[in-house]
């Protein structure tokens, strides 16, 4: 049964009548957001600007866009050409002693956050949580020496001075209807994409006059219990499977398994979901496969067969050639 969550975000792709009736509280949205960005805008001292340079990885939009596998693509690429890099992320759903809250990889995601949890557990990079991410961004360079911080969303978090803004959408969704909240999915007006350096469409595979492609590429299955990686041949052609995503966009991910030839079972939940192994006790009994972002939230209670998909990002060739020339820009000569 579809929720009323979901039937709003399906109008606002898909299209409805009643959507009209939201466009006097859209109107009051946009005026409130406007006047916060035009604020930090016109009073430098409004914002608080980090030492190093500070690139925010955010949306216009409400939903998965594909930000924690860029973030990741983005510690590696500028760990490649030697930089020390640190990140910054509000922390969604955690619930930590104490802000800011250092993330470790051995913490539990309730009190980490799934998405932080995950960056840390991949990479070991230094990552702060603090729903205030100019605070956040104060206490990492304390405890940490850096060469450039990574704001993991934090497009509308204008109290952090930013010096690179990458704006994420979904190639296949878009904008929807291009409107607005609640009228619409946007958290700002379309317009608001012209001031951003770079836009990325997950699941182009070419650049466009509107931004460079990215693409998330399935990589390997990883067995939640043992850690066990396996070729993505591991499960024949046909094989039907129970497949649970608590992602921004879950079809997304039931799409990529059956482009692998796989008959998913689809198992949808909310953004950030938290998982325990009644409500993922599914019949029949077969194998179980989810993002890597729910994994963190399941390790404790997984069973023998359960998996999650590894995927990465692969931005376009163009995208990374402009990087490393923003790189060159924002960073000190040697």
């Amino acid at each position: 049964m579809m929720t009323l969550a979901d039937r709003l975000l399906a109008a606002w792709y898909t299209g409805h009548p009643a959507l009209a009736l939201l466009r006097p509280l859209e109107a009051l949205y946009r005026w409130v957001v406007k006047r916060k960005r035009r604020r930090f805008l016109n009073d430098e001292r409004a914002s608080y600007r980090a030492p190093v340079p500070v690139i925010v990885v955010g949306n216009i939009t409400v939903g998965g866009t594909g930000k924690t596998p860029m973030i990741l693509w983005l510690i590696e690429h500028c760990r490649q050409r030697g930089l020390r890099v640190g990140v910054v992320s509000r922390g969604y759903g955690a619930k930590p002693p104490q802000f800011p809250w250092r993330v470790t990889a051995d913490q539990a995601a309730e009190q980490a956050g799934d998405e932080p949890l995950l960056i840390v557990q991949r990479t070991g990079v230094p990552l702060m949580i603090d729903p205030d991410r100019a605070r956040a961004v104060q206490a990492l360079l304390v405890s940490e020496p850096l060469d450039l911080i990574l704001c993991d969303d934090g497009m509308q978090h204008y109290r952090l001075a930013r010096d690179l803004e990458l704006v994420l959408i979904d190639a296949a969704r878009g904008l929807g209807n291009r409107r607005c909240l609640p009228a619409g999915p946007l958290r700002e007006p379309v317009e608001r994409l012209n001031a951003a350096d770079a836009v990325l469409f997950n699941g182009a595979a070419l650049d466009s006059a509107e931004g460079f492609g990215f693409r998330l590429q399935p990589s390997a299955l990883v067995n939640l219990r043992t850690g066990e990686r396996r070729a993505l041949d591991h499960f024949p052609a046909g094989q039907r499977l129970h497949a649970v995503a608590g992602i921004g966009n879950p079809q997304r991910f039931f799409n990529t398994l059956q482009g692998l030839g796989w008959q998913p079972l689809p198992h949808p939940f909310a953004d950030h979901a938290q998982f325990n192994a009644r409500n993922l006790a599914f019949t029949p009994s077969l194998p179980l496969i989810m993002t890597e972002k729910d994994a963190v939230k399941c390790r404790s209670f997984a069973a023998e067969n359960w998996w999650y998909l590894a995927v990465e990002a692969q931005p376009t060739p163009a995208f990374g050639t402009w990087f490393d020339l923003q790189l060159q820009r924002l960073l000190p000569k040697p």
